[in-house]
């Protein structure tokens, strides 16, 4: 789901917490919501977490080489194939 979308659903009240949960403000989102202004990475990964998911981090910052990052945070054993 896209922010604006999911912004929609909210009442005014609901919109105003939601962005004191995300640290932001209801006007800083509705702008980022209508592409006015860019969504800073720490903002994408507030607003994923209090979506619970419904709204991406790759959705916000298209950008941004999410992949990589989760990839990391969750780093693969190696192995020795030189045997």
């Amino acid at each position: 789901m896209k922010l604006k979308p999911f912004l929609e659903t909210l009442t005014l009240v609901q919109r105003t917490k939601f962005a004191k949960r995300v640290k932001s403000t209801a006007g800083h989102l509705r702008n980022v919501s209508y592409g006015y202004r860019p969504c800073a990475e720490a903002l994408a990964i507030e607003i994923e977490k209090a979506t619970e998911g419904q709204v991406t981090c790759e959705e916000l910052r298209p950008d941004v080489d999410w992949a990589y990052l989760r990839n990391s945070a969750n780093p693969q054993p190696q192995t020795d194939t030189a045997a």
